[in-house]
């Protein structure tokens, strides 16, 4: 019988059903600060009760860019990233540049200054000129993990 689980970091209650599958490889979910961790989280979560196995990156936001150039042959090897950050809300058209996926953006309401609750972000990642990225609301770690999983079935399938 399923159990209960209490994931913390997501703030999630859950009802795992998907105990001993296989999961599908496939999606990494990065974010630019360790306060946008709660929505990435929940991404996570998301994907992984859709049946995936999913890679995390976090901390490597634009301000440290050679902690995200680190992570770039796992990025390359996703096949959609799941992009988390507040303040200026960069870090996924910086991503975009630099693989050829998809790329979700969540904006997130964290972050000083002119953040304005996440619309400054939200209003980056919608404006961002970089090809492949598509934006969900602020806080919307659910949607992200939902649509990546989404992406990577599709692309698992003959």
């Amino acid at each position: 019988m399923p159990e209960v689980e209490y994931h913390t970091d997501a703030r999630a209650i859950v009802l795992n059903r998907l105990k001993n599958i296989a999961l599908r490889p496939g999606i990494m979910v990065v974010c630019g600060g360790t306060a946008d961790l709660p929505v990435a989280e929940e991404a996570v979560v998301t994907a992984e009760l859709m049946g995936n196995k999913v890679e995390k990156a976090y901390d490597i936001g634009v301000a440290g860019l050679h902690r995200l150039l680190d992570q770039l042959p796992r990025l390359r090897q996703s096949r959609v990233v799941v992009a988390v950050a507040g303040m200026e809300g960069a870090l996924p058209s910086v991503i975009s540049g630099l693989v050829s996926i998809p790329v979700i953006a969540v904006p997130t309401s964290v972050g000083y200054g002119a953040n304005l609750g996440g619309l400054a972000p939200l209003l980056a990642m919608l404006n961002s000129c970089a090809a492949g990225v598509s934006v969900v609301n602020i806080n919307n770690g659910f949607g992200a993990g939902y649509v990546a999983a989404l992406i990577n079935g599709r692309q698992s399938q003959p």
